[in-house]
């Protein structure tokens, strides 16, 4: 694959997530998989829940990100969003580069609950950020749980 279609289909991947979802949302992630070193783990990304109907967002997540979805030959238990490290908890990490690649240039707060590091870290410059545009880490727009 040219890298100019890696970027196309990135593009196309967040346009879609970004219509799935909104700020304020909540990304579920699940852990199929992990290497006996602990270094590597293959995760999955749903969406819906509590009366939603659930659904499974791997490969637009994978595509945005430029992130590989791998499983141990024969498994297919196993398959995920490939993530490599330690000592941190990758489906945070997992959901906030989401995140990231969604709203580069900031998100609208969405209220109460809303996760951005501005409500702690500017709390005296702004007293409500209710539809207000967070200019500074996109990463908080989506929240994160584990399933």
């Amino acid at each position: 694959m040219k890298t100019s279609d890696a970027e196309k289909q990135a593009v196309e991947a967040i346009a879609k997530l970004r219509e799935m979802l909104k700020p304020g949302d909540t990304v579920y992630t699940i852990l199929n998989h992990v290497s006996r070193s602990g270094m590597n783990q293959r995760i999955s990304c749903v969406i819906g829940g509590e009366g939603k109907a659930v659904k499974n967002i791997n490969w637009l997540v994978a595509q945005a990100l430029d992130e590989p979805i791998k499983n141990r030959s024969g498994y297919v238990q196993d398959v995920g969003i490939a993530q490599d490290g330690y000592g941190m908890d990758m489906g945070f990490n997992l959901v906030y580069n989401l995140a990231r690649a969604l709203y580069k240039e900031g998100f609208v707060c969405c209220g109460e609950g809303c996760g951005s590091n501005d409500h702690s870290n500017e709390y005296k410059k702004y007293a409500n950020f209710k539809g207000q545009k967070h200019t500074g880490d996109g990463g908080y727009a989506l929240k994160h749980k584990w399933l």
